[in-house]
């Protein structure tokens, strides 16, 4: 626990680090294999395992409704590495794939991985929560002063490599770099058993175990960048092909043994990349000048917009590349419920302080979505980002059945275009920065949004569709749940009325359904089940004369089931019949409401009613200010005379 005494903190870390180092000779490290020989792990194996490490979840579809709804009956599995990435479980599953087949040694292993999608669907944040990992994960055994951390055991000569793997149980793959090999000859003597082996890590910055390459300009592109050089000051002391010229500080030097990535990599010149060619199927890298070919273990990750990876594939002289790809598509997020958790996620890290009212990041969440669906002949845009969210579509009454396959099949590029996250945070950034109230909500942030779409770089014909999915679909889609969430802060005054009528519908159905009467508690008079009464609530919410009595004994039903359980009843306890007792109550306060909503000047019991319903709304998350806005917005819009 920190007790303030930095000075300690510092020499208890330093500590620690001296305790955790390790340098000794081949031998040593010898040992150290022999008891684990994980330790010898080749790049793949390695990231495999802190992906599994961290832990997987396989997701029971057939437990969960929603979930059966948006994946059938595909195994699903969640991995706690990713845990950060929303929307996109199967393009998770496909990596995670890939490294499980390269980890054991399947042809993955001499294969680049490339991520390809729009700009903002999370390809450059996946290969960066790889690279943390990396540099999070325990530390690896290398020679030392070796410019690529190379692994000790390549100093094992080949006539004796079968013997040492039965000994220590693991597979020798790879040479010594030049470096080490014209050391071992003219510092050790060939006594490789003496040779120094160190613990070391990985690190993006120190260059360590993870190299990065940005896009290079056509006409400056220098394969050192890759392969290192030739140290022209030391050209004069030693021959041209003498190792001690070499500076094996390129990205695939110092990515050995960990990961090399290429940022945008088809902005580059295929000659330029040339060197991914060897690396990947042979993994050999050339050596800079006139060296031997230089052995290389390590993930090769790539990325770039599809723009790019049409135009490189497109080009038939590319062909000795694009064999050695692994293309993984990462779409943009399609589930509301997911995009949301994006935005949250990403607020989180941010320091404004502004209160953001219920509703306004599903807003923003909606429109972004609707951009990335393609229209459908089956269903509108609004109802298939529903059906894609795993929600129940009801309509008259009864479900409808839409299948969720047929409509992914219908538009097998879906996600791959629309508006990027990045968009949407900018918008949402903005519309906090501008809040004179410290406060943004849903009304606030779709006039934002229709104002951002104004600014972008697109087609006149674009932005009108866009800026008509705010005004009409995303703006009719909000006053429904607006409507619902205040009707419902208001009838939170009527509760025990709510909780009369469920139990008076409770009472009816039960007794409809096991074909007995019911005792009038005044006049212990009994009587038949009240048709007329469960009609007047069933109607509410659309349920037909021919499927009521399914209703009542699914109603009735569920309700045992709760009793058996040791669970309490109340006017909540069943989705659809809470609906219909609160459409019932509505239609019978509507009027009350329209005025409690818009007047100025109330009464008492009024002002009672009024005061309530705001109460339960800032329990439900609202500030006064967004209440008062959404208030206004309510009575202008929802309830118009």
């Amino acid at each position: 626990m920190f007790d303030g005494n930095i000075s300690e903190i510092i020499e208890k870390d330093r500590q620690e680090k001296v305790r955790d180092s390790f340098e000794g000779t081949f031998l040593d490290y010898l040992e150290i294999v022999r008891k684990n020989p994980e330790v010898a792990m080749l790049a793949h194996q390695r990231i495999y395992n802190l992906i599994i490490k961290a832990g997987v979840e396989v997701v029971r579809t057939d437990e969960d409704p929603r979930l059966r709804r948006i994946y059938g009956n595909d195994i699903i599995k969640k991995y706690k590495f990713f845990e950060n990435f929303y929307g996109i479980d199967k393009t998770i599953m496909n990596i995670v794939r890939y490294f499980h087949s390269a980890a054991m040694a399947g042809e993955e292993s001499r294969q680049v991985l490339y991520l390809v999608g729009p700009v903002g669907s999370g390809k450059s944040s996946i290969m960066e929560e790889i690279k943390r990992a990396l540099e999070a994960s325990q530390e690896i055994y290398a020679l030392k002063g070796c410019p690529m951390q190379e692994e000790p055991l390549h100093l094992v000569p080949h006539h004796l490599r079968n013997r040492f793997e039965e000994i220590l149980n693991v597979k020798i793959e790879g040479d010594l770099c030049p470096v080490c090999r014209y050391r071992l000859k003219n510092e050790y003597n060939g006594r490789y058993e003496d040779f120094p082996v160190i613990k070391t890590g990985f690190s993006v910055s120190g260059r360590k175990g993870i190299g990065v390459v940005p896009p290079v300009d056509p006409n400056n592109q220098d394969t050192s960048v890759l392969i290192g050089s030739v140290d022209i000051s030391k050209i004069d002391l030693y021959p041209e092909d003498d190792p001690r010229v070499l500076s094996l500080n390129g990205a695939f030097n110092v990515g050995n043994r960990g990961v090399v990535e290429f940022i945008e990599v088809f902005k580059n010149e295929t000659e330029y990349l040339h060197a991914m060619i060897t690396a990947t199927q042979e993994k050999y890298i050339p050596s800079p000048g006139k060296g031997p070919m230089i052995y290389f273990d390590g993930v090769i990750l790539a990325h770039s917009n599809e723009a790019e990876w049409n135009k490189f594939k497109s080009d038939h002289t590319n062909e000795a590349i694009l064999d050695r790809i692994v293309k993984i598509e990462v779409p943009y997020c399609l589930e509301l419920n997911e995009e949301i958790k994006i935005y949250e996620k990403i607020l989180k890290k941010s320091r404004f302080k502004a209160h953001i009212a219920p509703h306004t990041i599903e807003v923003a969440s909606m429109f972004a979505i609707l951009t990335r669906l393609a229209p459908s002949s089956k269903v509108d845009l609004m109802t298939k980002l529903k059906i894609y969210n795993g929600e129940e579509i009801v309509e008259k009454g009864m479900t409808r059945k839409i299948d969720i396959m047929e409509l992914r099949e219908e538009a097998p590029r879906e996600g791959m275009t629309g508006i990027s996250t990045r968009f949407i945070m900018k918008a949402l950034d903005t519309a906090l920065s501008e809040s004179e109230a410290n406060c943004i909500n849903p009304i606030s942030v779709m006039e934002m949004l229709i104002r951002s779409v104004k600014e972008l770089s697109i087609s006149d014909e674009e932005k009108n569709k866009y800026v008509r999915f705010i005004q009409d679909q995303v703006k009719k889609e909000y006053n429904k749940i607006l409507e619902k969430e205040i009707t419902r802060a208001f009838i939170y005054g009527y509760r025990e009325q709510a909780e009369s009528l469920f139990n008076n519908y409770l009472d009816h159905a039960e007794a409809y359904i096991n074909r007995t009467r019911i005792k009038d508690p005044n006049t212990g008079e009994e009587l038949e089940p009240d048709e007329k009464f469960m009609r007047s609530i069933e109607e509410q919410i659309g349920i037909t004369e021919a499927s009521a009595k399914g209703f009542r004994s699914d109603v009735t039903a569920y309700m045992f089931f709760v009793m058996r359980n040791g669970g309490k009843l109340n006017y909540c306890s069943y989705e659809p019949l809470k609906e219909a007792i609160e459409k019932k109550l509505t239609a019978s306060v509507r009027e009350l409401s329209r005025i409690i909503t818009k007047a100025k000047v109330r009464d008492e019991e009024q002002n009672r009613k009024y005061n309530t319903m705001v109460a339960e709304m800032k329990r439900n998350g609202y500030c006064d200010h967004c209440c008062n806005v959404v208030l206004k917005y309510s009575a202008n819009n929802l309830w118009k005379d």
